[in-house]
């Protein structure tokens, strides 16, 4: 017999995107796994939150930089909730630096946490799942630069279109135990990895795009919690770019300036 209870892990989810996320998963009936990396208070926060909309929560501190050890953490939080239904991996790291300037390490510990880390939480919770006999979702939080490259940023870049290529896999093999994959592709996001959050979305401030603003978190989380309930059951394998036009406009290139 299925279970009525439902359980989604949401990575990083003490602030920005993968909050809102979580809280939406609340909203529609899900308990929540939270993770944070440095802030706690942040994430206590979170489940209180979550707790207020009447699910139970559980927080615990999640360090990808650590692996495979760090990635524990996610059957700690399956432990305690008993069960798995829908992963969120949102946690990421980022770091800009010319191609010729990036050191291996920089190099190394971009992927570490983007891709190994992301690799190692789906394996875990896949194989939950399975044992479950029920499904699953699991959605990759990538960026638009899963398509298309961040100046300075080799790494990142390189990490993204890893994590949008694991996505195409993880979704052909999984399929077989009803297991649906999916990423999604923000573009410019108030967020604090972006220095921004929610009350400076204002219009016409990022003219250089089609929309003319950031995103709401909203806006990303809508679309990861939709990918994560039952009517997301006709999509796996694909990639979803939310990025107020940026593709379309593609505005970040600039020809170096030659003297003539």
């Amino acid at each position: 017999m299925a279970s009525t209870q439902r359980v989604a892990i949401v990575t990083a989810s003490d602030s920005g995107i993968g909050k809102t996320t979580a809280l939406l998963l609340a909203g529609r009936g899900f308990d929540i796994g939270v993770t944070w990396h440095s802030d706690e208070g942040g994430a206590l926060k979170t489940c209180q939150e979550i707790e207020a909309l009447g699910r139970r929560a559980e927080a615990i501190q999640l360090d990808l930089s650590h692996l495979p050890e760090g990635a524990n953490a996610i059957e700690t939080l399956i432990a305690r909730l008993g069960r798995l239904d829908a992963l969120v991996n949102n946690a990421g790291a980022m770091a800009k630096a010319p191609f010729l300037d990036m050191s291996f390490e920089d190099w190394r510990s971009i992927f570490t946490v983007d891709v190994d880390g992301a690799f190692l939480c789906s394996q875990i919770a896949a194989r939950q799942m399975i044992q479950q006999g029920e499904g699953g979702r699991i959605v990759n939080i990538t960026s638009v630069h899963e398509h298309t490259p961040l100046p300075e940023a080799s790494a990142y870049t390189a990490a993204k279109h890893a994590l949008g290529g694991l996505t195409k896999s993880m979704a052909l093999e999984l399929v077989h135990h009803n297991i649906l994959v999916n990423a999604v592709a923000p573009g410019a996001i108030a967020t604090p990895m972006n220095d921004m959050d929610d009350s400076e979305v204002k219009a016409g401030s990022m003219p250089e795009i089609p929309l003319a603003r950031p995103g709401h978190t909203s806006e990303i989380a809508s679309l990861v919690a939709w990918l994560c309930d039952t009517d997301a059951s006709y999509t796996t394998g694909q990639s979803f770019i939310i990025d107020g036009g940026f593709m379309l406009a593609n505005p970040q290139f600039k020809p170096q300036d030659d003297g003539r």
